[in-house]
């Protein structure tokens, strides 16, 4: 594949993408008890349900303290790693390097400690405003706390991890990724694939591998909760889980990615740069609301822009919209990846609890698309400028200098006009051939016109590529970009360019007035705009 100005990136997809995978990529949930997330919730459950006289901080270090044992003998019993991870620390390059000596099929890597910050419930101290009597209060508060990282691998999900908070209420966060769920399913259905980083680079089932995707839903990764919830120490009882103080899940960040692989990688880091080139303005609120396909009006929040941050040498285009961000680049040198990343579900009025992923899919996969089609539009918007640069302006071909073919020449018009004729010659066209008829279209006489007059606007119609020598003989035939210019280019002037004008020219009769009104309004603006820059000055 060669990739040129002249390809467009609607072709690249079409002829040269040898596969394509749409799925979900990371998925970071929310693991929480909807009961326990406010001071009332967490009051009634140690009046009513566990029977104490007055909630304290005192009763939640009791089950911190045991939570926090149970985590310590499950690590000593199966032989788990128990780290204390040191801050800024890449969490994932630790958890990398323990998958790489991890034989077993499932099983926790290690259990990683450190100290973050949290929301928690603390008891406060107060006075009553009649008796002065001292009592407890239970208030929401942020604090650092140790949280315990628990890296694990799952026989159907593969690596992931469950983040514990070690205070009351207990909070956690579930990272997972559907590519590795992806592989591990592949794997067992017995389908040979090549691996791509977190993707695919090659399957030998291509509709196997888009159903698998397509079946990564809110059941599953609830299921894989459910499943490790079991197996891993738990803050709550079995008392505490049947009276409905039970863990849910919610969507935190939910990443849809569409990978498309291309047949040559060279080629598509130049098309891919090429489209960043010319895209700049993706992150304008008209281009945000066709990607996202939302209204955005003075009052949406967030920055609206198109950032473009190069990580060595490979480059990646960002757009934003309010706490949503689509990310495209060029991945391992292979594919184009393209990923809607959603931080926060009310941005398309979509509630954050699991059950409403599909709803969170067909938003995420929809905003990749919308991308792409704009920028084909954009890019091929490019191409049709290089063309017409091609004609318009003066080139070198083979070492030849080649004059320009003026859009709005009328010479140029009546050559143009005469090749439309020959399109249907097997034989092709002579020199008198054009003379014949270019004569009366420029309203002279065809002996005016002299033989060398018209080598020189044939050559400039061959070095453009317009028409073409038939082997052998002096004779010429149109080329296949010849007839389209050609077309093109008299129909636009006859039809849209002259017609245009005199709508908008001052000259125009009273009765056309469709344009010339608001060219009007436009001259009239630039008027003051230009005295009040004399003033200025």
């Amino acid at each position: 594949m060669s990739v040129s100005q002249s390809t467009s990136v609607a072709t690249i997809l079409r002829e040269h993408v040898t596969l394509e995978v749409e799925s979900i990529d990371r998925m970071y949930l929310n693991v929480y008890v909807p009961l326990l997330q406010r001071a009332v919730g967490v009051v009634s459950f140690f009046r009513h349900h566990r029977g104490a006289s007055v909630a304290s901080s005192v009763l939640m270090a009791a089950i911190t303290t045991a939570f926090i044992a149970a985590l310590e003998q499950f690590a000593r019993t199966h032989g788990v790693p128990l780290i204390t991870l040191p801050k800024g620390q890449r969490k994932d390059a630790v958890a990398a390097a323990y998958l790489a000596q991890f034989q077993e099929a499932e099983g926790v890597l290690f259990i990683g400690k450190a100290q973050e910050k949290a929301t928690v419930f603390r008891t406060e101290k107060r006075c009553h405003p009649q008796t002065g009597q001292a009592y407890p209060w239970i208030v929401s508060s942020t604090v650092v706390v140790n949280q315990y990282y628990i890296y694990a691998v799952d026989a159907d999900f593969g690596p992931f991890f469950l983040k514990f908070c070690s205070y009351f209420p207990y909070n956690a966060k579930l990272c997972l990724n559907g590519h590795e769920y992806l592989k591990r399913q592949l794997s067992k259905d017995g389908i040979a694939f090549e691996a791509l980083d977190n993707g695919l680079l090659s399957c030998a089932d291509p509709a196997r591998m888009q159903a698998i995707c397509a079946g990564l839903d809110a059941a599953r990764i609830d299921g894989l909760l459910r499943k490790w919830l079991a197996r891993l120490p738990h803050p709550f009882t079995p008392e505490d889980r049947a009276a409905g103080y039970r863990y849910d899940v919610s969507i935190l960040q939910a990443e849809f990615a569409l990978t498309q692989v291309l047949d040559r990688p060279v080629s598509g880091r130049l098309l891919f740069e090429e489209v960043i080139r010319e895209n700049l303005d993706l992150g304008r609120p008209t281009q945000v609301q066709l990607i996202f396909d939302r209204r955005v009006t003075k009052r949406t929040p967030g920055r609206f822009r198109t950032r473009v941050i190069t990580q060595g040498v490979v480059p990646a285009l960002y757009v934003d919209y309010k706490a949503t961000r689509i990310k495209q680049y060029h991945k391992e040198g292979r594919a184009l990846r393209t990923e809607t990343t959603i931080n926060n579900t009310r941005d398309f009025a979509i509630g954050k609890r699991l059950h409403n992923l599909p709803a969170l899919r067909a938003v995420g996969f929809a905003a990749n698309r919308r991308l792409l089609d704009v920028q084909q539009l954009s890019h091929d918007c490019l191409i049709g400028v290089d063309a017409f640069s091609q004609v318009t302006r003066p080139q070198i071909v083979h070492g030849q200098r080649v004059s320009a073919l003026p859009f709005a020449d009328p010479r140029v018009q009546a050559l143009l006009s005469v090749l439309v004729l020959y399109c249907l010659l097997p034989q092709g066209f002579a020199n008198k051939d054009v003379r014949e008829h270019l004569a009366p279209l420029l309203g002279l006489d065809p002996s005016h016109l002299t033989p060398g007059r018209m080598t020189y606007d044939l050559r400039r119609l061959r070095l453009h590529g317009l028409i073409a020598r038939v082997p052998g003989t002096h004779r010429y035939r149109l080329t296949p970009t010849g007839l389209r210019t050609a077309l093109f280019f008299t129909r636009v002037y006859a039809r849209i360019l002259r017609p245009g004008l005199a709508r908008i020219v001052p000259a125009t009769p009273c009765g056309d007035v469709a344009l010339r009104p608001y060219f009007a309004k436009l001259e009239v603006a630039i008027d003051q705009w230009v005295a009040q820059a004399k003033l200025a000055a």
